[in-house]
């Protein structure tokens, strides 16, 4: 791998970054530093940090490991999943079989990273210690697995944008589905802090709430306001509200069960594509713009955003995830992890 090569090329779309990139890899780990662009204009607190990661895995999804250093991505072309040093820049590459095409990755009440995979249509377990995998293959065709999320029992739930909504309950050995209304769409999904289960439908538009119907669950469809516009991930507060990314209307949208209220903003620009979702334990609002090119911090109280550029080329952050005082972001385009480190503007 030609990294010297590929480094320079970064140290040129990043011009005026305050680190840069360095450091070698070999074989299946990487060795950088992590880099800086400047501070967005509205917000001078905040800065991007870039963690490179190997050339062609495209990381599509990212969760902070259980033993609060590492981060876990999911090296979508590359059949695998990454594993992230911050503090060295390493990258541990675990390989998750022929076809593999991974989307999705959290981390589970057990500390291991769950794997929702389209490639290899099925639920997939990375141990955090051993790496050893265990995998749950659907029975249901062509699920086109997106993201997963857990519930309070230990359930594990997910969807497909096939048009599937499914679960493997605590020591199952199958999955179980059920076809979601409307059909094709289903795509984030999040769980309250009482354990209930709200899902979004990019192709359909939008939120479903998981019902428990006797030994089986139902969907319940929930409109937001706009039509068409697109739900894409969504993100519970520490309210139990949801927030869901409106990816054709470049809005965000909020969800309150205990009202059944909804109330809508439009993120800056002319023309804003809302991607990723995030809530950080601040209740922060966090998305990715892909029509600017930014992070977008919204704050609920003022309802005011702060933008946080990503730079000259387009990054392309299709999830967001954090853990206390760190928001981190998978950058596809560009072969990069992201981290905005919000303990800055807690005292201004």
């Amino acid at each position: 791998m030609r990294w010297d090569g590929e480094r320079r090329d970064r140290r040129r779309v990043l011009a005026g970054a305050a680190v840069l990139a360095a450091g070698a890899s070999l074989g299946s780990v990487l060795r950088g530093r992590a880099q800086e662009t400047p501070a967005a204009a509205d917000d001078a607190c905040l800065a991007v940090e870039v963690y490179p990661v190997p050339a062609g895995h495209a990381p599509h999804d990212v969760a902070p490991a259980a033993d609060g250093g590492g981060v876990w991505y999911t090296a979508q072309r590359a059949g695998a999943l990454g594993l992230l040093d911050p503090a060295t820049g390493e990258v541990e590459t675990v390989p998750l079989g022929e076809g593999s095409s991974p989307h999705g990755v959290v981390v589970g009440p057990d500390g291991a990273a769950w794997v929702t995979d389209s490639g290899l249509n099925a639920v997939v377990r990375v141990d955090a210690a051993s790496r050893e995998l265990t995998g749950w293959p659907l029975t249901r065709p062509n699920a086109n697995l997106n993201t997963g999320a857990f519930g309070a029992d230990g359930t594990f739930w997910f969807t497909g944008q096939g048009g599937v909504v499914g679960r493997l309950r605590p020591g199952a050995e199958t999955v179980e589905t059920i076809e979601a209304p409307r059909g094709t769409g289903p795509y984030g999904i999040d769980a309250t802090p009482d354990g209930d289960i709200y899902y979004v439908s990019l192709a359909g538009s939008y939120l479903g709430r998981i019902v428990p119907d006797g030994d089986g669950f139902s969907a319940e469809v929930l409109d937001p306001p706009t039509p068409e516009q697109g739900a894409r991930r969504v993100w519970a507060d520490s309210a139990g509200r949801l927030w869901v990314s409106e990816w054709n209307a470049g809005q965000v949208g909020r969800y309150d069960p205990a009202d059944g209220s909804w109330r809508e903003w439009r993120l800056l620009g002319a023309a804003p594509q809302a991607y990723a979702v995030y809530v950080d334990e601040r209740d922060d609002v966090w998305l990715s713009d892909f029509g600017a090119n930014t992070l977008v911090r919204f704050d609920p109280e003022t309802e005011t955003f702060a933008s946080v550029p990503l730079g000259a080329s387009p990054a392309n952050v299709r999830q967001i995830l954090g853990r206390p005082g760190e928001v981190w972001g998978a950058a596809s385009a560009r072969d990069e992890l992201l981290l905005v480190r919000t303990a800055c503007d807690a005292t201004g």
